[in-house]
């Protein structure tokens, strides 16, 4: 970086826009897109993140919120290693193929063992996530065009197979120990790629950001599917329909804030930036923080789920945090992908997500109905006010994207 950009100022709101349309049409490189099997591969992730969902409803207590949280750490991480490994994948021969069919079936297991991660199946779940993380990293290295990414995976192999170990470890104990030594694994699987060198890898930006946004429309799917599910046969009663109708603007919502503009934004400046400093803002952006959004969608379809399932009673309190501060960190998710991106702060979404927050002790006394017509009030407020506000920016921006 040079002195000038080190010391640059952040970006105004109105800068951010004229910087990111620049960023588009000033680079231009041939990207790969997604395959046909990428979007195979990723239905048992659909399925990983339905059973997540029915974790924390069947216990909705801190501590079943907890575990869900932490599962879905461990499911996303993995998810995030298979899309670095077929964006740098140059095979696709039948050993290339097999050994993405295997880490599917692993998946699956994984995502079986769900529901009683930190039961029964805690072991089993260890094991085939074990098998997922080995199986990702013999891929990568058999598929690598480059040596420099070869051994770039390598070098990341001890910390990313210590933590699946730990996993193993932890469904031994039980309890506090259990949930703690959960952690150090997450922390190591998580850490690994800040302590260890990352320069030997390359990003296909196109490629990537389309692989995250096809993610979160996953989850977003999920928050549908939720609606559904929260019925449990009851009666479509006028309440319901009203929840339903509610639940799916706050998912259209969530659609909006993401890829009308931050979607765009976010991979315009993954094309503009070069070298190491393109994979740390993969590492950083795409990696880490889209889980957030991934977390907060989660939790958004918690809530929703729970609604449906009695519309006339309030939301009990873990119900009520899932659905409003699932919006909350969903919201903070995309300011921390901006200020990763452009270093600009989107205030507005700062303000709506404190206002989520603050509705949690709402949300626990009224009608679930309510809290949830509310959010989704909340929800459709923000996107509309940004695409009125800024919709001259917003169509130079789009306009240059296209």
């Amino acid at each position: 970086m040079s002195d000038e950009a080190a010391t640059r100022p952040p970006a105004t709101e109105s800068e951010t826009e004229t910087l990111a349309a620049e960023d588009l049409s000033g680079h231009v490189e041939t990207e790969q897109r997604a395959t046909p099997l990428e979007l195979f591969f990723d239905l048992v992730f659909v399925f990983a993140f339905t059973q997540v969902t029915g974790l924390m409803s069947e216990n909705p207590t801190w501590e079943g919120l907890g575990q869900g949280l932490l599962v879905l750490a461990a499911v996303w991480w993995a998810w995030g290693g298979y899309a670095w490994l077929t964006n740098a994948l140059h095979r696709d021969d039948w050993l290339a193929r097999l050994g993405l069919f295997s880490a599917m079936a692993a998946m699956l297991i994984a995502a079986l063992a769900v529901p009683q991660t930190f039961g029964d199946d805690a072991v089993i779940f260890g094991l085939a996530y074990f098998a997922v993380r080995a199986i990702h990293i013999a891929v990568y290295a058999y598929g690598a065009e480059e040596e420099d990414v070869t051994g770039a995976i390598l070098n990341l192999a001890p910390g990313l197979l210590a933590a699946p170990v730990l996993l193993i470890v932890a469904g031994l104990l039980d309890g506090g120990a259990q949930a703690a030594l959960w952690i150090v694994a997450l922390l190591i699987d998580y850490g690994t790629p800040y302590v260890r060198d990352m320069s030997g890898f390359r990003v296909s930006a196109g490629h990537f950001a389309e692989r995250f946004g096809l993610i979160v429309i996953i989850a977003l799917g999920e928050s549908i599917v939720a609606i559904g599910t929260g019925l449990e046969g009851d009666a479509l009663t006028g309440g319901v329909v009203v929840a339903a109708l509610a639940g799916i603007s706050v998912a259209i919502a969530q659609w909006w804030t993401y890829f009308d503009v931050v979607a765009i934004v976010a991979e315009g400046k993954l094309v503009a930036a070069e070298g190491i400093e393109r994979t740390r803002l993969a590492r950083d952006s795409w990696g880490v923080m889209h889980g957030l959004l991934i977390a907060g969608i989660i939790l958004t379809a918690l809530g929703v789920k729970k609604t449906l399932g009695d519309v006339d009673e309030p939301l009990k309190t873990v119900p009520a945090v899932a659905l409003c501060g699932g919006v909350a960190l969903y919201l903070f998710g995309h300011v921390a992908i901006r200020w990763r991106s452009v270093h600009s702060l989107n205030r507005q979404r700062v303000f709506a997500g404190l206002v989520a927050l603050a509705l949690i002790p709402f949300a626990a006394e009224v009608d679930a109905l309510a809290a949830l017509i509310t959010i989704a009030a909340l929800m459709v407020a923000l996107a509309s006010y940004e695409a009125l506000h800024f919709r001259r920016r917003r169509s130079e921006l789009r306009a240059a994207h296209a």
